[in-house]
């Protein structure tokens, strides 16, 4: 990774690496992936062709390594916020509500990766495939981890199929921030929770 062994070399790199994220993000779903060009992607971060290189070897590994930081943090605001309600003594409904609103805060900063990251869940033909199931499949388990506990602690009934009712959580605030942000961005991201919020409290827990 980082050649440099001083936390001031490191943040310097970091910051560069994070520069051509979101070079790379931006042009990438203005253009696609094959129209985009490792010049582009220099010019736009504002660096040099050659540090795209230094820091990456290929546009191909720059876009999977993207894939992988993007989901990455979306990972961790999920697990963040279940942990943030457990702390507070919510229940596991709560933390689902708290996880739906931290991925709507997600999308709403990073709307571009969201369309990247959607769009090449349904291509089978990527270099980077294998790495995007796998980062999507710990997006998924922080959900699967909480429906588990509230099973075991009987908020949810246990014949919850977990796998895929986590799947379509995570589908679900998705697909509707997208239409939020393509088709309804008059509205407020509370309003938007505040609906999904409702249709979890119905679904999910049985209420209503």
């Amino acid at each position: 990774m980082d050649s440099s062994t001083t936390p001031g070399g490191r943040s310097r790199r970091e910051a560069t690496r994070q520069k051509l994220y979101e070079a790379a993000v931006t042009l990438i779903a203005e253009q696609g992936f094959s129209a985009t060009t490792v010049d582009e992607i220099a010019e736009r971060a504002g660096v040099a062709k050659g540090t795209v290189y230094y820091n990456f070897a290929s546009k191909s590994v720059l876009f999977e390594e993207l894939l992988r930081h993007g989901v990455g943090l979306l990972t961790a605001s999920l697990r963040e916020a279940a942990e943030r309600t457990a702390r507070g003594g919510g229940t596991r409904v709560d933390a689902l509500d708290a996880m739906i609103r931290a991925g709507l805060v997600f999308i709403d900063r990073y709307p571009a990766f969201t369309q990247l990251y959607v769009a090449e869940l349904w291509r089978t033909n990527r270099a980077w495939q294998s790495t995007l199931l796998v980062v999507r499949q710990e997006a998924v388990a922080v959900v699967e981890g909480v429906l588990r506990e509230g099973i075991e602690h009987g908020e949810f009934s246990d014949e919850i199929d977990v796998p895929l009712t986590a799947a379509a959580l995570v589908g679900m605030v998705l697909v509707a921030a997208l239409d939020w942000q393509a088709f309804q961005p008059e509205r407020s991201l509370d309003d938007v929770h505040a609906a999904l919020s409702r249709l979890l409290q119905g679904r999910v827990s049985g209420k209503g």
